[in-house]
């Protein structure tokens, strides 16, 4: 989930490599019709990269493409071109992008065209706007559609019928089509081979997001961790690629680790560790390094976030299972953190925030993002209510540089550190329950 960057960007190895890889896969995408490649468009959270592997299908997300559109700074012109079709403001800037970025040849990162897909693979987790995205999508390819409907967690746990329904859809309705696109029936011992890679790769994927327990922290999860979840996202899991990733990627952040250094920023490594946050909501695309540097310039490191689990929570234990193939992939897709109701929602930013002792919360409340924003107020009263430490409230989009403002959002984070400071001077810790400083009301909406 990188984008192009200038020269002056200072990078982890493991980034270069992702920028290899997702460079590699979009030049493959360019040539799929002329290499009698499939393509299918499908989406991040609950993906079934495993499945499409054994397939052997590319997968185009279309979620990354409008947030590599926004970190090229194109994404403007496209929710403008989708706007002049009718498209309201308030809708899903992700959708708009996309729309626009279609309207004007479907032109991808590395400057080629993207295929036209094969099969529209619909898996539903939790964002309602997925299903309008793909009626528009529909408009315009005469291609197969598989749904897959993945029931919401409303009780806050995986039911058994949950897992059979789903599993039925993969038996009934998804594998056929996969069949009937590429001609090719299914292997669900190549399934395994493909799951068996995933583990391989989650093991060192949560080794990296729990070294931020430590003091200072070697990454930062939310900045760097969207990096770092690209290929399990996306196109690499259940891949000997992704594995070599997520090893590569795990001895580099060890050895910071043992050195007792901290991130490494696209300014370069990043000072004194000075707050400990955890950061609820996606980032803003448009502005996303002059939006880190308001962090580390401050000496603020983020150990823990929700939106680096969008694509499923290994960090609370889940790994697919080889030996339970369409099992597995039915809990992987109910379990995605757009997927989970807000007492769950609630109950994970309450861990992080005391697991990996951080000072605060910080939500970024993202304009068009429904599946984010809804509740987002009811979570930081409630986690600030249950931990007893101050919350803090920023707002921007994902990719429309209209509603980023550098400066608005620079003097709420200065002024919610500043108070975070003020309290540790005085040794005052806000008590549970205790009511909202100002500077919090400040920072609502």
């Amino acid at each position: 989930m990188s984008g192009a960057q200038t020269e002056d960007v200072h990078k982890e190895p493991s980034m270069r490599l992702q920028k290899d890889m997702i460079g590699g896969h979009f030049q493959a995408l360019a040539n799929a019709k002329k290499n009698g490649k499939k393509v299918v468009y499908t989406f991040v959270p609950g993906n079934l990269a495993e499945l499409l592997a054994a397939f052997e299908v590319l997968p185009v997300l279309p979620e990354i493409n409008a947030l590599q559109s926004g970190m090229r700074k194109k994404s403007g012109m496209f929710i403008g071109e989708a706007e002049k079709l009718g498209h309201s403001e308030d809708v899903c800037t992700y959708v708009k992008c996309d729309i626009g970025m279609l309207k004007n040849g479907n032109i991808g990162p590395t400057g080629e065209k993207l295929p036209d897909p094969d099969l529209l693979l619909l898996s539903y987790t939790g964002c309602f706007t997925f299903l309008k995205w793909f009626e528009l999508l529909r408009q315009e390819y005469d291609c197969p559609i598989a749904m897959l409907h993945v029931p919401y967690q409303a009780d806050g746990k995986i039911e058994p019928g949950h897992r059979e329904y789903v599993v039925n859809q993969l038996r009934t309705e998804v594998i056929p089509k996969l069949e009937e696109v590429t001609g090719k029936k299914f292997d669900i011992d190549k399934l395994r081979e493909h799951l068996k890679l995933s583990v391989q790769a989650e093991d060192d994927f949560v080794a990296v997001l729990e070294s931020a327990k430590h003091r200072p922290s070697p990454i930062d999860s939310y900045f760097g961790g969207v990096y770092y979840i690209g290929p399990m996202f996306t196109s690499f899991r259940g891949s000997e690629a992704g594995v070599t990733y997520y090893r590569a990627l795990r001895q580099e952040v060890e050895k910071r680790l043992a050195a007792g250094v901290g991130p490494i920023t696209p300014d370069g490594p990043m000072g004194e560790e000075k707050f400990r946050l955890v950061v609820e909501g996606p980032p803003n695309w448009t502005s996303f390094r002059e939006f880190w540097k308001m962090f580390h310039d401050e000496g603020a490191v983020v150990v823990a976030s929700s939106y680096t689990k969008v694509g499923g929570l290994y960090d609370r234990g889940f790994r697919h299972d080889p030996e339970n193939p369409l099992e597995t992939l039915a809990d992987y897709c109910a379990g995605c953190y757009t997927n989970l109701n807000l007492p769950q929602r609630i109950d994970l930013l309450c861990q992080y925030v005391e697991e990996f002792d951080a000072d605060g919360l910080l939500i970024n409340s993202v304009k068009s993002c429904n599946s984010f924003s809804a509740g987002q107020l009811l979570i930081l009263r409630e986690v600030e209510k249950r931990t007893g430490r101050p919350g803090g409230f920023v707002e921007s989009d994902l990719v429309d540089p209209r509603y980023f403002s550098g400066a608005n959002i620079k003097n709420r984070l200065e002024s919610y550190l500043q108070m975070i400071d003020q309290k540790r001077s005085v040794g005052v810790s806000a008590a549970p329950g205790m009511p909202h400083s100002k500077v919090d009301v400040e920072m609502g909406p």
